[in-house]
């Protein structure tokens, strides 16, 4: 299915503030980019590199005053998602070298506060994906979807507390149970076909069998039509934005559409 989706950001600064964003989409696992574009207004010069994750990251002074950034791609993505309730666990000493860090705590994701409850969610579920299913029809079953309810400090164990949140919350939930059974876990950003209500979005995925495998405990049932933006190992790796400054955000507008060709 062709995607075309944009990020638009109204931003206002009292004074100039270094800035990096990560915003381009590009090919990769389920998508091929076909078409990619990022405006400034004002224009600014601007500079890019890319992360120990492979993610596209740009860098830029905001200019005093207001400041809106654009970004959109045009992908071709895939409709589903792989389900493979027979991928089975990776011992530890067969992971790759670079694989190691997705089974540690990180900052949003205290895993290893959560061996017992990771334990007792899955204790009759098969190993490997179907733990990982498990623990996603817990997240949905105990935990509360509501916008506007945590905010960039919250945690994995916060919610446990709070019993609510948003994408970004769910995701760390995921992962962090996840990394408590040694399935190693990262966190993804971008977009999603048909989310409700329309923002940037925030999902899961896990290594199983020697490959990664997509999880959304924000939905009731596997979704393809996602276009991936960024990977890490939670929210600290793939903030859209991360200003060394004061900024205050006016305006954010995200759009996912089904482009159909002329």
């Amino acid at each position: 299915m062709l995607i075309q989706a944009s990020c638009l950001l109204d931003l206002t600064c009292e004074t100039p503030v270094p800035t990096t964003f990560m915003l381009r989409a590009k090919s990769g696992v389920g998508q091929f980019v076909i078409k990619e574009e990022m405006h400034t207004s004002p224009f600014c010069t601007m500079t890019e590199f890319t992360d120990n994750y492979g993610n596209l990251c740009q860098r830029i002074v905001l200019p005093v005053g207001n400041f809106r950034i654009e970004s959109s791609v045009l992908a071709d993505c895939v409709d589903t998602i792989e389900v493979d309730h027979n991928a089975g666990w990776t011992a530890i000493e067969y992971l790759p070298d670079f694989m190691l860090h997705y089974l540690l705590p990180s900052r949003y994701c205290e895993s290893d506060k959560m061996a017992d409850l990771a334990a007792a969610i899955t204790k009759h579920a098969g190993t490997g994906y179907e733990q990982v299913a498990a623990i996603c029809q817990w997240i949905q079953n105990n935990i509360r979807y509501q916008y506007g309810t945590t905010n960039s400090s919250t945690s994995a164990w916060d919610i446990l507390s709070a019993k609510v949140g948003v994408c970004r919350d769910f995701s760390h939930l995921g992962i962090s149970l996840c990394r408590a059974l040694d399935i190693p876990a990262r966190m993804v950003t971008g977009y999603l076909f048909g989310l409700k209500p329309m923002d940037l979005h925030a999902w899961f995925e896990v290594y199983l069998t020697g490959r990664w495998y997509c999880f959304d405990a924000t939905q009731t049932e596997p979704k393809g039509r996602r276009i991936t933006v960024a990977y890490g190992r939670d929210a600290s790796d793939v903030a859209f934005a991360s200003h060394f400054g004061p900024v205050r955000l006016n305006e954010m507008l995200v759009k996912v559409n089904e482009f159909v060709p002329a």
